[in-house]
C-alpha cells in the first residue's frame, strides 16, 4: 500500500497502487496512479492537466524499454496492478520502421513483464492491452479468443509477439496476467494520427478527408469510457491467464465515416459531401475488417453503454472546442502534416 505524505494527500492511504504504462495517451484508470510514459509524438502531458497536481498521481517520464528505470519503479513502489498500455500503433508507419515497433511493443513488454515478475512486491494483476489486429482480417467470420493469430503488418506482428510473451509468463510462473484485444477505441484527446481525429482536424482546417484506397474497409469503434469500464471489470472479475475480446457491434465503412463527419462538421448538403473526400494510394497490406466476438467478457456483465451517436457527438464537441490541442505540442506532433496525410484506420 502506498502512503502519500505530501500535499492534499498527507497521511492518506490508497487501497491500490497502479502502474500505467503509456498513461498519457487517453485511457486513464483511476486510483493511486504512477504513469510511466515517454511522451512521444502521439502523447501529450496536456491530457493529464486535470490530475497532475492530484495527491494520488505521479508522473515518470521514461521509456518502457529502459530496464534500469522500469526495475527501479518496481523496487521503489509497491505496485499492486499494472495496466500495460504503452505501444506504437500507427499501422502505416510500422511498414517503414518495423524495428521501432518491435522494440516498443515486444521488447518493452518483455522489460515490464520481467520487472513485475521479479518485484519484491508481486503485482496482483498485470493487464496487457493487445489489439484485434493480431487476428488478421476477417471479411466473413468473427474472431473469438481462441482464433489463431495471423497478423498482417509489423505493428500487429509485434503485438502478437508480445501476446505470446505475456502468455508465457502465465504458463511458466503463473504470473497473474490478463490480455485484452479491443476494437478501435476513440474519444476526446486522441492523437490525430488516428482516423476520427484525423478527419476532424482536416475538416476544421478546411481540408479534405484523405481516404486510403477504394477497397470497402470498415472498422468497429468503441468509445473510450466503455474501454475503461472493461479494464476495470476485468481487474475485479477477469480470470488470470485468460484473453478477453473487447468490442462493439457498431461497424462503419471508412468512406461512410468520412461522409458522416463531413456532414457534422461542414453542414453541407448531400450533393456536396463527396467534394470533401480525397482518395489516395493505399498502404502495402490492407485488412478489410476486424470483427470480434465478446461473449466471454459479456458473461462478466460488460456491455458498451455509449452509443455511436453519443460518443461521436462528445468527440466532435471536444475537437471543436480544443482545435489547437495537438498543433502546438511540437513540430512532429502537428495534426495535419503532409508526411502523415493519411490516418491509420487503427
Amino acid at each position: 500500500m502506498w502512503r502519500e505524505t505530501g500535499g492534499d494527500g498527507r497521511g492518506k492511504d490508497f487501497s491500490r497502487t497502479v502502474l500505467v504504462t503509456g498513461g498519457s495517451g487517453f485511457i486513464h484508470p483511476d486510483w493511486r496512479i504512477i504513469n510511466l510514459d515517454k511522451l512521444d509524438s502521439c502523447c501529450s502531458p496536456r491530457s493529464l492537466e486535470g490530475v497532475k497536481d492530484s495527491a494520488n498521481y505521479t508522473f515518470i517520464r521514461g521509456d518502457v524499454c529502459d530496464s534500469w528505470l522500469v526495475n527501479r519503479v518496481f523496487c521503489t513502489a509497491d505496485i499492486d496492478v499494472v495496466f500495460h498500455l504503452a505501444a506504437k500503433s500507427h499501422v502505416e508507419l510500422s511498414f517503414g520502421s518495423p524495428a521501432a515497433f518491435r522494440r516498443v511493443n515486444t521488447d518493452g513488454t518483455r522489460v515490464v513483464l520481467g520487472a513485475a515478475q521479479r518485484a519484491r512486491h508481486r503485482p496482483q494483476r498485470f493487464v496487457y492491452a493487445s489489439t484485434d489486429e493480431v487476428y488478421g482480417s476477417g471479411p466473413e467470420q468473427a474472431f473469438d479468443e481462441d482464433s489463431p493469430l495471423r497478423p498482417t503488418n509489423p505493428y500487429s506482428a509485434a503485438k502478437a509477439a508480445a501476446d505470446a510473451l505475456v502468455t508465457s509468463y502465465w504458463n511458466k510462473y503463473k504470473f497473474p496476467v490478463i490480455i485484452t484485444r479491443s476494437n478501435n477505441v476513440y474519444g476526446p484527446r486522441q492523437h490525430t494520427e488516428k482516423v476520427i481525429p484525423r478527419f476532424l482536424s482536416l475538416l476544421h482546417a478546411d481540408r479534405k478527408c484523405t481516404i486510403q484506397g477504394t477497397l470497402p474497409k470498415s472498422r468497429h469503434f468503441l468509445f473510450v469510457d466503455d474501454a475503461v469500464d472493461a479494464f476495470l471489470l476485468l481487474l475485479e472479475k477477469g480470470s488470470v491467464g485468460e484473453v478477453y475480446n473487447v468490442g462493439t457491434s457498431f461497424e462503419i465503412p471508412i468512406a461512410q465515416l468520412a461522409r458522416e463527419l463531413v456532414k457534422m462538421v461542414k453542414n453541407v448538403p448531400d450533393a456536396e459531401v463527396d467534394d470533401w473526400l480525397e482518395f489516395v494510394p493505399d498502404r502495402p497490406c490492407v485488412d478489410l475488417r476486424y470483427p470480434i466476438r465478446c461473449e466471454k467478457l459479456q458473461q462478466l456483465g460488460w456491455r458498451p453503454r455509449v452509443t455511436w451517436t453519443e460518443g461521436i457527438s462528445q468527440t466532435l464537441k471536444w475537437y471543436r472546442d480544443n482545435p489547437d490541442f495537438w498543433s502546438d505540442t511540437s513540430p512532429d506532433r502537428g495534426p495535419i502534416r503532409r508526411q502523415e496525410e493519411t490516418a491509420t484506420d487503427k
